[in-house]
């Protein structure tokens, strides 16, 4: 049964992908029809024809009979006479043909003939008369001329279908006159008739498969060739074209399809040279700055550094300085970093190492804004190393871009960041969630766009660039990974980063889900008058995870019970571990 689910799979490949095979088959599966329909119909009339024509010559060749049995029968009246009359007058009809058996214009018969006579009275046949039905002599019996087909054995070595007419005499009361008619040279007819529909149907079958497969052919092949050569133009072939021949439907297809690839590879070249051009004037930019940043740079630490000694006003200028060069700095490194992946120059510096490093590192980044912005951070890493083959530093950027955007977005509200593993599906994810704005409805596939912004209005705290997820979607993919967001208005927003373990195999499925498993706390939490409404200690946040065993537990930071100290803002917890 295996090798029977293979061809049918390898048929059903085949039906797909060709379109002459199905035109080819739908047109002889419907000419198959037509002409089997026909057949039915011509047979069925051209068999009526001649079975009608059978009878009346048959009804015509009776009538002779038995004029001829009634002239040898007339004056005979005992049973040894009327059988030896009986006898002369089938010997009479034997005789008109110079045969055994009779012919006529109905064709060759055999004749039966029976009556009643003699004293006493007796029953005097002669001839194959247990070759008629029982039914028909019935008939005959009741003065009617009738007849009936009906299957004959060994008569004169012929078994089949025989016509079989019956009368009865009215110049001899009790004799029943019987003509048998072999249908042997019309069931010949029927079966040449039937064998040269057949062969003829047969050889019209492949005549139309011949010709629809010409037909389609001529269709086909330019479907197949523009096919073939998109395919090419795809692969960046861009000078591939469409050869035209004359000047029917196909050529004007052929030439549309050369003018529709000629515009496309103008508007892609001018696109790669543009795209070139800028990714050019990027990297030029960025290294030109370079220089007079590092001069910027040294003198504002010259003069930050001699703040003390400066008017308040000035120290102030200085410190802002200072700050925005360092996002000017950092704006200029992203701007390099994406200059790379545009030009596809990135590479990777492997390594294997403990992703728990990395992510205790991004953490460690992070934790000036936490304190600046009043967030604590809920940090779930396992107990167990998770060795990867990664590049620690874009891993370390990934997930510090991931925080920093959370913290940024979090409302005041707690951010976790929760780490897996599955060494069966070869993966390991990092899921960074926060509980503040969210995303609406079609922004998680906008927010990885270069300088984008739900909220152009918001002002950032971590004072990002606007290029730090773009760049670390680049970085996941880079790792054969990749970087995922959800989010929903008022709920939050939850980024999930998979990457592999071992490089060069099939990442599986992630081992953290998107979309976090939230519950409402069953027990609201007071706040005291004197208390900040948006202190991170007094709001709720509830997380549902499944844990080794396949349970689940719940990680929970409230605010503080009655007479208890709130915990410190911005403090980096693990659960199981004391704040």
């Amino acid at each position: 049964m295996a090798w029977l689910k293979e061809v049918g799979t390898g048929l059903g490949h085949v039906w797909r992908r060709s379109l002459q095979l199905r035109v080819i088959v739908s047109t002889l599966t419907l000419s198959l029809i037509v002409i089997t329909i026909l057949g039915v119909v011509l047979t069925s009339q051209i068999t009526d024809r001649l079975l009608d024509a059978k009878i009346n010559a048959a009804v015509e060749e009776m009538d002779r009979a038995r004029n001829t049995v009634e002239a040898q029968l007339v004056g005979a009246h005992d049973a040894g006479s009327q059988e030896q009359r009986l006898t002369d007058a089938r010997s009479a009809l034997s005789n008109r043909a110079g045969g055994t058996g009779s012919s006529g214009a109905a064709g060759s018969f055999e004749s039966a003939l029976t009556m009643v006579g003699g004293a006493p009275q007796q029953q005097i046949f002669n001839g194959p008369i247990q070759e008629v039905p029982e039914e028909l002599r019935r008939f005959v019996q009741r003065n009617q001329v009738s007849y009936q087909f009906a299957m004959v054995s060994n008569l004169d070595g012929y078994d089949g279908r025989a016509l079989i007419i019956g009368s009865p005499s009215a110049e001899v009361p009790t004799l029943e006159i019987y003509l048998i008619f072999l249908l042997s040279n019309e069931e010949r007819s029927l079966s040449l008739m039937r064998g040269t529909m057949m062969i003829g149907g047969l050889v019209l079958l492949v005549l139309l498969a011949a010709i629809t497969a010409l037909v389609t052919r001529q269709v086909v092949l330019p479907i197949r060739s523009a096919a073939r050569i998109a395919s090419r133009f795809a692969d960046g072939r861009l000078k591939e074209r469409m050869l035209v021949r004359g000047e029917d439907d196909m050529a004007r297809l052929a030439q549309a399809f050369n003018e529709m690839a000629e515009s496309l590879s103008n508007q892609i070249t001018q696109l790669e040279e543009f795209g070139n051009l800028q990714r050019r004037f990027t990297s030029d930019v960025s290294h030109e700055l370079r220089t007079p940043l590092t001069t910027v740079r040294m003198a504002a630490d010259l003069i930050h550094g001699s703040s003390d000694d400066l008017d308040p006003a000035l120290a102030r200028s200085s410190e802002l300085l200072v700050t925005e060069l360092d996002r000017f700095e950092g704006l200029l490194n992203d701007l390099l970093e994406i200059s790379r992946h545009d030009a596809g120059v990135a590479e990777l510096q492997v390594e294997s190492l403990d992703l728990r490093m990395c992510a205790r590192a991004a953490i460690s980044t992070v934790r000036h804004l936490a304190k600046d912005s009043g967030v604590e951070v809920v940090v779930d890493l396992p107990e167990e190393p998770l060795v990867a083959e990664v590049d620690p530093r874009r891993v370390e950027r990934v997930l510090r871009n991931l925080l920093a955007n959370a913290l940024d977005h979090s409302e005041g509200k707690p951010v976790l960041i929760r780490m897996r593993g599955d060494v069966d599906a070869n993966a390991v994810a990092v899921v960074v969630r926060d509980q503040g704005i969210g995303l609406r409805p079609g922004e998680e596939k906008l927010v990885f766009n270069r300088f984008w912004r739900s909220d152009p209005s918001r002002m950032r705290r971590s004072g990002g660039t606007g290029l730090g997820l773009s760049i670390s979607v680049e970085d996941a993919n880079l790792h054969e990974g990749r970087l995922e967001a959800w989010g929903e208005p008022g709920v939050g927003a939850s980024f999930r980063l998979t990457l592999p373990l071992v490089r060069g195999r099939k990442l599986g499925p992630s081992p953290l889900p998107l979309e976090p498993l939230l519950r409402k706390p069953s027990m609201p939490v007071e706040l005291d008058a004197d208390d900040n409404a948006e202190d991170v200690s007094s709001q709720p946040f509830h997380l549902v995870e499944p844990t080794k065993n396949g349970h689940s537990t719940a990680a929970e930071t409230t605010g503080p019970a009655d007479g208890a100290q709130p915990p410190e803002p911005g403090v980096l917890t693990e659960p199981g571990e004391k704040q």
